[in-house]
This record gives structure tokens, sequence and C-alpha cells, in this order.
């Protein structure tokens, strides 16, 4: 007798090839390659008298794989559909149902969150039903957006251009970055001054032959806390006049030592990653946008060969919002650990972490599918950016189960007349899991400090008297709220609910391709376009772009799929208002045209005046007599080329990166991924530009590398012994 044969469809087929290799022939492996129904692209597909009805039809070039799947059913006793586990993929399997049902009716669905042989195997032992809460979530959010941008798109293409889109969640990212930009121009720079001192102690050791120095901050006044304008109860020296009262009477004080306190402080390992955390470190790391990043991950998802072990899957599903570690997998980590760093870095307890509200606790966070499968062990089966993220997941999931970094910290206040100083200084007592990963903090931006070793402090006691060897009054400025990286719009559209895991890449995405922002120097920065669509929603569509709104129907889309909620009353309960608002803004808003602004050059080919138009990919300069004279050329940036002399313009390559030419390509070949500066280098003569450095600003650096010269970013004044320093030029 024939064994019983089954049938597994899948979305991809890397995927496909991954699972036909880990079993064996009862089972005959295939691809949909993603949907294979949806609504169709020229309407709207939703039937709004009836219940919201969607219309579903089969996506075009998909009717040659249905077939061959059809056919393949036919033969085969049973259906697994195992599309990945999330709403995307139940709606997949739902369609995939409807059209394989008629042929063969045992279907089943299996769900699996790694590609091993043991979890696939554990998974076809347990099959289920297709969760419809899941269907129906999917279902409501497609159809809502369907509603959104079917309806609000046509609307923008009639009263600003064509080529424009809206969406349920893309327009609030979009307000987002206009929001911080209006912020930051809105933004009126404070001054303050801090104060410190460069001390030692009055009786140095024997032993040594100078004392040794520490630095102390002048942290209070009369009890009352001295800081920065952005501080609450605080004293503020706001004037280089008071900071200089301060130091006249800091003079004539003595500086004893009027505390001493020294602890451990214990620093705890971050949590396994979730979609959006990978992204943020993957773009603060690499640099990788939320794009590239979901796609590095998906490969190492679907199963790459990684030599004698055959094709495999390294990492668990990489769209989850939940930081869970399996038990089993946790106890083969906790191993590994003992064995590679030995046991004082192994935790008493397995380490948990809670996830946010919400999050889909049935997923686990990204792990590896082994820790056995070092990055070292991988490396030479791997492409350079999937070695990267998979040296990253793995050392984040690894540190995350070890023991916490220890630090021996010192606290010092001192005494001057009435103000206070304190001097801290910590080292490392422990290093714990800082032994394997680090986390980087955003540029600009609060993240994680460093485990690394700080300064120390020399041995001092209470009562103690200190020599000043000098102060230090240093001038500072507020700074505006930095522009939003991809990395932190993604934890900004996280912390608000806004979007699920599968949705943040395809959001930056689209708004980067339809022209409303730009990245300049990896910040989002929106354009005039984005600015003109985003005030116009917000004055026409307050709920639409509204982020506690639209944080709202997320949780209503979490409520379907808990089944606590009917997905055609959430649906309808948004379009009804939303509908009569659309109406009363078609009849209000007036035809809205970008400003074309004269640049006082002639057309060199028809010599009308040249003017500077915005487009889909930025500003470009165009002839006023378009469409008669169709003559166009990149915005300039006011440096002139170092080759030729001619103007260097701004240029995107083929996938949409941003770098710098000649205006007069190709007779001139000047091509830079950095900005010009427009000076040249005093070393060696070469052209300089502007180059972002980790824990930097901006450095201005010559291209030779082999020159190496570098100007530093201007600093704040600074005033030492007292007398006034300006700023670095």
């Amino acid at each position: 007798m024939a064994p019983k044969r089954s049938l597994i469809i899948v979305e991809s087929p890397t995927k496909a090839r991954t699972l036909r290799k880990m079993l064996d022939r009862r089972y005959t492996v295939m691809a949909s390659m993603g949907h294979v129904k949806d609504l169709p692209k020229s309407q709207l597909g939703v039937d709004v008298e009836n219940g919201f009805a969607p219309r579903y039809i089969l996506i075009k070039g998909k009717a040659p794989i249905i077939k061959e799947l059809r056919k393949e059913a036919k033969k085969t006793e049973s259906i697994y559909l195992a599309t990945d586990p999330d709403r995307e993929g139940e709606a997949i399997c739902w369609h995939l149902a409807e059209i394989l049902r008629p042929v063969n009716g045992n279907i089943q669905r299996i769900t699996f969150h790694e590609l091993t042989k043991d979890a696939v195997l554990r998974a076809l032992q347990s099959p289920r039903e297709i969760d419809q809460n899941l269907v129906n979530a999917q279902q409501a959010r497609r159809i809502l957006d369907r509603l959104v941008g079917y309806n609000l798109s046509p609307l923008l293409w009639r009263k600003v251009r064509g080529g424009l889109s809206a969406g349920r969640v893309q327009s609030v990212a979009v307000r987002l970055i206009c929001d911080r930009e209006k912020e930051i121009e809105n933004f009126v720079p404070q001054e303050y001054w801090t104060i410190s001192a460069l001390l030692a102690p009055a009786l140095p050791s024997p032993a040594s032959g100078s004392p040794p120095t520490f630095v102390a901050r002048l942290i209070q006044r009369d009890g009352e806390r001295i800081g920065s304008p952005t501080e609450e109860d605080v004293t503020v020296i706001s004037r280089e006049e008071e900071a200089r009262a301060i130091l006249a009477e800091l003079e004539h004080v003595p500086f004893t030592v009027a505390g001493v306190r020294r602890k451990d402080q214990h620093r705890y390992p971050a949590p396994p990653f979730t979609t959006s955390t990978l992204q943020q470190e993957a773009n603060r790391r690499f640099g990788f946008t939320a794009t590239r990043t979901m796609a590095i991950a998906q490969q190492l998802y679907e199963g790459l060969d990684v030599g004698p072990e055959g094709t495999v899957g390294l990492i668990t599903y990489m769209r989850t919002d939940s930081v869970r570690i399996a038990e089993e997998a946790q106890r083969e980590i906790r191993q590994f650990i003992a064995e590679r760093f030995g046991p004082e870095y192994v935790p008493p307890q397995p380490r948990q972490y809670r996830s946010r509200k919400g999050a889909q606790e049935a997923h686990e966070a990204i792990r590896p599918t082994s820790v056995r499968r070092t990055p070292e062990l991988v490396k030479p089966y791997l492409k350079p950016d999937q070695y990267k993220l998979y040296k990253l997941i793995w050392e984040r999931c690894v540190a995350s189960q070890m023991s916490p970094a220890i630090l021996d910290t010192l606290s010092v206040d001192i005494t001057a007349g009435r103000y206070l100083f304190r001097a801290t200084g910590s080292r490392v007592k422990f290093a714990g899991f800082t032994v394997l990963y680090r986390e980087i903090p955003e540029n600009g931006e609060e993240g994680a400090r460093s485990t690394e070793e700080e300064t120390w402090l020399p041995e001092l006691s209470v009562g103690d008297h200190l020599l000043v060897i000098q102060f230090e009054p240093i001038q500072h400025f507020t700074q505006p709220p930095p522009r939003y990286t991809e990395a932190s719009l993604v934890r900004a559209l996280e912390e608000r609910g806004i979007g699920r895991p599968s949705t943040y890449a395809p959001i930056i995405e689209t708004i980067k391709q339809r022209g409303y922002v730009r990245v300049d120097q990896r910040r989002l920065v929106p354009t005039e376009l984005g600015r003109l669509v985003n005030d116009l929603l917000v004055e026409h569509f307050p709920d639409i772009v509204d982020v506690g709104f639209t944080a709202a129907m997320e949780e209503q889309l979490d409520r379907i799929e808990e089944g606590q909620a009917d997905w055609v009353e959430v649906v309808r309960s948004f379009y009804d208002p939303f509908s009569r608002v659309l109406r009363n803004a078609e009849e209000r808003i007036e035809k809205m045209e970008m400003h074309a602004e004269e640049i006082g050059e002639p057309c060199p080919q028809c010599g009308k005046p040249l003017v500077r138009k915005h487009g889909r990919f930025g500003t470009f300069i165009a002839c006023s007599g378009y469409p008669e004279c169709t003559y166009t050329r990149p915005t300039g940036i006011g440096v002139t080329c170092p080759l030729c002399g001619g103007e260097i313009v701004e240029r995107r390559s083929r996938k949409g990166r941003i770098f710098y030419g000649c205006a007069n390509y190709p007779s001139c070949t000047f091509s830079s991924w950095d900005r010009p500066s427009g000076r040249r280098c005093p070393k060696c003569g070469n052209p300089m530009v502007f180059r972002r450095v980790r824990g930097q600003r901006e450095v201005e650096s010559c291209t030779n590398r082999a020159c190496g010269y570098t100007e530093q970013p201007r600093k704040v004044a600074e005033v030492a012994s007292g007398e006034h320093v300006a700023p670095t030029p």
C-alpha cells in the first residue's frame, strides 16, 4: 500500500525549498508566492451599502500557480496551510482554503515560529482550523486602509497634484515628522552655564609624585539644585556675568569633603529583539533602513545553506512584538553561557521580560533557532549583511539571559561655602552581559549608557580639605529636539500604538517614495510637498492624522483578533463620520498650487525664466515655459565642483540613495556620497566633505583617506581659568 501523501503550502519558494530538505517524500511542499487574492486595484472593491463586503479577485499572474496547487491537491490526502503565523498569513490561508476546498476538503492550518525540523514536525502533529478572528482582523485593516486611501488619494490628486497618496497610518507618520520640524523651527535656544572645578587632595599620598586630580560639578546653591532650563525645579545660571560672580565668590572659600558614598550598581541586559527594536538597532549600528533590515531577516528566517548541516532557518519569525523566549531555548542558552563564559555569568533564575501592552505572547522574540550556531560558525556561509544582522540577533538574545554588569560607583559631595559640588566615578567590578553585547545609543538622543570604565576618584574621607587647581565654567545652549531617524520614528510609532510589526518598514518606504520626506544625513526631513499635504489633512481630516485616534483604531483591530469586537461594526463606526467629513472637504478645499520660485536665470534652451519646482523626488530646476520647453536640471547645493568648477547638484541613485555630483556630467565625473563643503584640505589640498561620525553631530573631513585630516564639529564656548575662549572654528 502506497504511503499517504500530504501537501504543505507556504508563501515563498525559499521557505518551500527549506522545508523540502527537512521532510521526507510523504510531503509535497509548494509556494503560493504570497497572497493569491486581493481587492481590485482599479476599484474600491468594498460594498459600503451591504456590510462593507469585500470583493476579492484573483491577483494577476496567479492563475498558473493556482492551477498547479489544485492539481496537486487532488492527488494528496490532506493539505496543510503553513503560511506565516500572523494576521497576514492567516488571511492567505483563508483564501487558499476557499480555492482548494472544492477539490480537497481535508484542509488544516499549521504554524511554526522557526524553520527547524523539530518545530515543523511538532506543528504537523498539532494542526488546527483557520482562525477566523485573525482573518477578520486582517480583513478589517485592509478594508479600512482601502476606504481611506481610495477616497483621500483622489482628493489629493484633484486638489494638489497627481501621484499623491494618503493613508490611515502613513499620514500619521508624516504628521509626526512635520510636527517635529515645526518644533525645531520654533525652538528658541536658551543660554545657560555649568561650573566645574578641577580638584586635588590637600595631602597627596606619599607614594604619588603629584596629587591625583578629579573634576567636581556645581549642583546646588543654598540647598537649591542648579541645572539646565530643560529640567524642573532647578536654579539656572543663565548669564556669563552670573557665572563670573559665582567664580569670584568661590575663590575665597575652602573646599571640604562633606560626604562619601560607595555602592554597587547593577545594569541589566536589554530584552531580545522585537521587530521594532531590531529595526532601530540595525539602523543605529549599520545604517540599515527598516526595509533592508526586514529583507535580510526574512532570508535568515526562511533558511540558508550553512554547509554540512544543510539548509536551515537561522532565526525565529521576525515579525513579532513579544519579548518571550521559549523555555527549551532558555535552557539551551543558559547551558551555552555557562560553557562559554563560566557559571558566574548565568543568573540564578531564567530571565523573563514583560512585553508591551497588546503584544501577541503566542509569538516569541526574535532569536537564533539554535544558540550553538554561533556567528563565527555560520559566517563562511553568509553574505556580509546577513552575518551582521545574525550576529546582532544572536548576541542580543544570548546577552538577555546573562548576569547583570556590576559597577563599583563612588560619589563624593564637596562643600564650598553656600555651594555644593559633586564628583562621581565608576569602574567595572563584574562585566556580566557586557562581555558580549552593548547597546548603541542614538546620536543626539538619550540611550542606554555604556558600561565602559569611567573615571575613578582618589581615596577621600569626610572632612578632607581639597586644593582647587582651576575652575571650568562652560557656556551651553539648549538644543531643539532632533529630527527623526528611521529608528526613532519606528520607536515613536510603537510607543504610540500606531501600526503593527509588519507595517513599520512599508510605512517609511511609502512616505519616502511619495516625496513627503527626504533623508538628509540619515534624518527624515519633511519636504514642502509633505508639509502641504499634512497641513491640508490636519485642517480637514483631523481624526485621520490624529495620533490618539489612530492608536484607538489599532486597539479595535486587536479586539477583533481576540474575538471581542465585530469587524463590520468597527469599520462602520469609522466610515460613517469619515464619509461626512469627506463630502464637506470636497466642497471646501480649493485647488492648491505648489509655489514655483524663480531662481534668476534664463533657460539655456528658450530664454524664459528658470524656476524651482517640487517633484516626487524633491526639488529641481525647470523652465517656466513647460510644456513647450522641457528643460530640467537637479538643484544645486551652492558648492562648485573641485574638478571643473561647475555646480554640485544633489542626485539620487537607482535605489533612491542621495549622492552629490557635478551638473556637467557626463563630461565631468565628480561624485561623492558625502556632501561637499566647498573647501580644500589645508593639509593636502583635496576637497573636503561633511561626514557623520558616531558620537558627534558632524565633522568636516578630507576626501583623501590617507590624509585623514578632520576638523571637529563646532562646540560651545569654553571658559577656563577666568579667560573666555572662543568656539573652535
